[in-house]
């Protein structure tokens, strides 16, 4: 077999390993999705991918599937091997114990518990070893846990749904519903592929809004609808002045993490209602969303969905903090009283913020627009 057919052959493989690993968007957290594919003589012998943390990886699936047949194989992996033990065995260890003849990954893991050591054990072994094989898509499905691995922050996604005259609310503060049913259960879809909804006071003050993933809402078969709601995601609330009572929907509607700025002699308040309180006042006053971010990280989480209204979306926005918008456009104008997007003041043109549309698609009757800062776009 020529080297071009071969190149042909391993990246059909791993298309259908990086398949594999998308199913489980909504339940690795905060481990990475990761998919694996055995062949051997041309034929699929073993397939597996990583379900939920905790539990065998895809490899471990994959080889039990496989079973002797694994033996002279190649497996096809979206992410290195990992070479230590946490709360499962290494899973490079277990391919070598198969007596697999060739490893192809996708890309090697940042995890600095790995960082190309589970492939040096591969090789140690006497297996071949290639990498780099789709690691564009493979980075891709996994941008929140490579963020944290390699910049100690999570990836922070900010979803905002506006009018074709970008207005989020009328004056008054009125705004359910912007866009229709198809778009809100894509945001639903949203929220159960994050670790963390983060919201601030003002939205949660005017439209007793919840941030829970509804189950009836989510558009998914009954095998990912089951999977999503085995972990849904942390709610954080910024509440710089504690102005959210313990008795409203959201609080009522589970426990969250509250970020503010207030003294720490409230915390136990709280604690009594299932909740934790995270002081963080910056210089100005304001909870430090800096801070807040890299104690998520801290805490394993890889991806924020930032669910707000313009003051604190603009803030984000503003400090720098977003790596990618999702914006959702209905067919309607609002009217100029309504309130903007953004929180944004700029005074000059060459202040404006860049972005780069990476897609747009039509939900239903409305539009999603995907756009991340033209700076990071570069990078």
């Amino acid at each position: 077999m020529s080297s071009t057919e071969q190149s042909v052959l391993d990246a059909f493989y791993m298309a259908r390993a990086l398949e594999l690993a998308r199913k489980g968007v909504y339940s690795t957290h905060p481990n990475p999705r990761v998919g694996c594919v055995i062949v051997r003589d041309g034929e699929v012998v073993g397939e597996g991918w990583h379900v939920r943390a905790g539990e065998p990886h895809a490899e471990v699936h994959a080889l039990r599937q496989a079973g002797d047949k694994a033996r002279g194989a190649t497996a096809y992996v979206t992410l290195e091997p990992c070479s230590h033990h946490g709360r499962t065995p290494p899973c490079a260890e277990a391919l070598v114990n198969a007596g697999v003849d060739r490893v192809v990954a996708a890309m090697q893991d940042p995890n600095p518990d790995v960082a190309g050591r589970g492939l040096l054990r591969l090789m140690s072994a006497g297996i071949a070893v290639q990498s780099g094989v789709l690691e564009t898509e493979a980075r891709a499905i996994n941008k929140g846990f490579l963020k944290r691995m390699e910049h100690g922050l999570p990836y922070v996604r900010v979803k905002l749904a506006m009018s074709l005259d970008g207005r989020t609310a009328m004056a008054s503060g009125e705004s359910q519903w912007i866009t229709g049913p198809e778009a809100r259960s894509a945001v639903q879809r949203l929220r159960a592929q994050s670790s963390v909804v983060l919201t601030g006071a003002d939205t949660v003050l005017a439209d007793n809004a919840r941030l829970t993933v509804r189950p009836d809402e989510l558009g998914l078969n009954a095998e990912l609808t089951a999977l999503a709601m085995t972990r849904p995601p942390l709610r954080v609330l910024i509440d710089g002045r504690l102005r959210v009572p313990l008795d409203s929907p959201f609080f009522k509607a589970g426990s969250a993490l509250v970020a503010t700025c207030a003294a720490a002699s409230a915390r136990e308040r709280y604690h009594d209602e299932g909740h934790e309180m995270l002081a963080l006042a910056s210089s100005g006053g304001h909870v430090d969303l800096r801070k807040l971010l890299v104690e998520l990280a801290a805490r394993g989480v890889n991806d924020v969905l930032v669910e707000a209204g313009p003051k604190l979306a603009g803030a984000f926005t503003r400090l720098g903090l977003v790596d990618e918008f999702q914006i959702f456009i209905a067919g309607k104008f609002m009217g100029s009283s309504a309130r903007p997007l953004l929180d944004l003041p700029l005074a000059q043109m060459n202040e404006a913020l860049e972005l780069k549309i990476v897609e747009m698609r039509a939900i239903g009757n409305d539009w999603r627009v995907i756009a991340i800062p033209a700076a990071s776009a570069s990078v």
